[in-house]
């Protein structure tokens, strides 16, 4: 009973952070308002972590290297004390299968957050078409590089935006991909986390 409620901890803590991470790095990819409340909090919640790893490992054309390697070595451990706590002790796990393991929850966690930001924008654009609230601005901001190509490339259906139906299709798809991924890296018990 103690190992689940330590597992249940990590699982919320380390997702937790991970999410305001990739946040971080979505929203530097996508060069959102970082003077948003949303972006302060953020950029003040990673600094601590991303300060020292910015020294070793550059951001590349807009993207935040360290945010994603900081994502994934969050990961890497909290899968580590997850299989600690599940075998009772330091589990014989090659090291390059836990990072293999960690890249592709960082990547699922990805696609979690473009769906349920998709979703939101969508809902949003039903029940309040043009608010100007920091959250509602933050999520249309994020999504945009994961829309703006479908919208060029759909036509105009008369004032209907069907393009996120075709973003949610792609999304579904790369999930399916990721989770025979895991399947296939031999994650077990540990697929659906």
């Amino acid at each position: 009973m103690l190992a689940d409620i330590l597992i249940t901890i990590l699982l919320i803590a380390s997702t937790f952070y991970m999410t305001i991470v990739l946040l971080r790095f979505l929203l530097q990819l996508a060069r959102a308002d970082f003077y948003n409340p949303i972006s302060q909090f953020a950029v003040k919640a990673t600094n601590p972590l991303l300060r020292p790893l910015r020294r070793f490992i550059p951001g590349w054309g807009g993207i935040d290297g360290a945010a994603l390697v900081l994502a994934v070595l969050i990961q890497a451990l909290a899968l580590f004390l997850i299989l600690v706590a599940m075998n009772g002790g330091i589990p014989g796990i090659n090291p390059l299968t836990l990072l293999v393991w960690a890249v592709l929850n960082v990547l699922d966690l990805i696609v979690k957050i473009y769906f349920w930001s998709v979703i939101a924008v969508v809902v949003v654009s039903w029940i309040a078409p043009g608010s100007h609230h920091p959250a509602i601005q933050l999520v249309a901001q994020i999504t945009e590089p994961v829309m703006r190509p479908v919208r060029n490339i759909m036509p105009s259906m008369g004032g209907l935006d069907l393009s996120p139906i075709i973003v949610f299709l792609i999304l579904n798809v790369v999930s399916v991909v990721i989770d025979h991924m895991k399947v296939a890296a031999g994650m077990g018990a540990l697929a659906g986390m």
